[in-house]
């Protein structure tokens, strides 16, 4: 369990704001950090991996306290067993991917992880090359393995994905729920993309002007509780086709594209570009627009 309790003044667009997190994270679960820029979702991870401190309170995982303001107590950053991901991916240019996860290797830690991670998320024919030869979902996967060598307790993603392109971050969301399942990772992503909300996490907590206004299952957050359906799909709708009192719709979820029916009622107020959920239960599909 992670119980986070402090609070931390920021310089916001608006003005000064007061960023207070009250809330706690279950171990083992994917969490994401939801609201609009400028809401505190950074400073938040940035607080819990030690690279910024609050104005006072406490950090507490696992029975361990990481931060306690009051008693002086604020354990560094390797001290504290975070991963971190940056949108960036701040990787040594002047290294090839291998070394790039070397480097993040302890002098007595075991060096095979290095390559159990380079195969786990499929360098093996990148780990000659640098940086600057890689696509951007290439060097997010190097950034991915690297948070992962020292073997961390929680992972922090700030918006790891939000420079990519809907295929490649479909295929990046997919490893990512693969290394936190199989290194049973605490896991906190901030994203703004609700279809990679719900098809990632578990819990969200929303924030808006440096509070939280909204937290719990995904699913009850983003009111989809009542979908007893066999399956769900999210997508983007890229066509709208409208046929009499009928509309077929064109949407595209990872890299295939699926064609649906949709009636005057699902579909009369939807746009291209737009999020869109599809339930089905007993092969009667439900359209709901997410974003």
């Amino acid at each position: 369990m992670i119980a986070l309790n402090f609070q931390k003044k920021l310089i916001a667009a608006t003005g000064e704001m007061l960023l207070s997190v009250e809330t706690s994270i279950e171990e083992g679960s994917l969490v994401t950090l939801f609201g609009k820029s400028g809401a505190g979702k950074t400073t938040i991870l940035r607080i819990l991996g030690g690279l910024t401190q609050p104005d006072f309170g406490e950090i507490n995982v696992d029975g361990t306290t990481w931060l306690n303001t009051s008693k002086k107590i604020n354990l560094k950053p390797q001290k504290r067993k975070v991963g971190y991901v940056f949108q960036d991916y701040a990787l040594f240019p002047n290294m090839t991917v291998k070394q790039n996860l070397e480097f993040a290797l302890k002098k007595d830690d075991d060096i095979t992880i290095i390559n159990h991670l380079i195969e786990m998320v499929e360098l093996g024919e990148l780990q000659n090359r640098k940086p600057i030869t890689l696509s951007g979902g290439q060097q997010q996967r190097v950034a991915l393995a690297r948070a992962l060598v020292q073997k961390p307790k929680i992972l922090l993603l700030d918006e790891p994905l939000s420079a990519l392109d809907e295929e490649i971050r479909y295929k990046l969301q997919q490893y990512i729920l693969k290394v936190h399942k199989e290194f049973g990772l605490t896991t906190l992503l901030i994203s703004h993309d609700v279809s990679e909300v719900l098809r990632m996490s578990d819990h969200v907590i929303e924030l808006n002007e440096g509070k939280i206004i909204r937290q719990g299952p995904t699913n009850q957050i983003f009111n989809y509780q009542d979908l007893s359906a066999k399956f769900q799909l999210t997508g983007t709708l890229i066509q709208i086709i409208k046929q009499d009192f009928i509309y077929i719709l064109s949407v595209q979820i990872g890299k295939d594209i699926v064609k649906i029916v949709a009636d005057e009622s699902e579909g009369k107020d939807l746009m291209i570009g737009d999020k869109i959920l599809i339930s089905a239960k007993a092969f009667n599909p439900i359209i709901q627009k997410i974003g």
